[in-house]
């Protein structure tokens, strides 16, 4: 799996846990809370919904831009 098609996936994953947020505001420097308006509720929505779109499983990890999560989804890929 690419980091293309992870951020693909995860631009899905947004248009179901935030339906009002325009996908193509989302980049991959987007700022999860400062850009995107992630408040806790949402990000715990984002990794729930990655982990089962993904199959990987989050730890307690801190993401600041959409790339990080990217990041860390194809590090867990890689690591399955």
């Amino acid at each position: 799996m690419t980091k293309e098609e992870i951020f693909e996936g995860l631009l899905e994953v947004f248009k179901v846990i935030r339906p009002k947020l325009d996908p193509n505001a989302i980049s991959p420097d987007s700022r999860l809370i400062a850009d995107l308006g992630v408040d806790s509720l949402s990000m715990m929505l984002l990794a729930l919904a990655s982990e089962e779109k993904f199959n990987i499983k989050f730890s307690q990890n801190v993401f600041e831009t959409v790339n990080d999560v990217c990041e860390y989804i194809l590090s867990a890929k890689k690591d399955a």
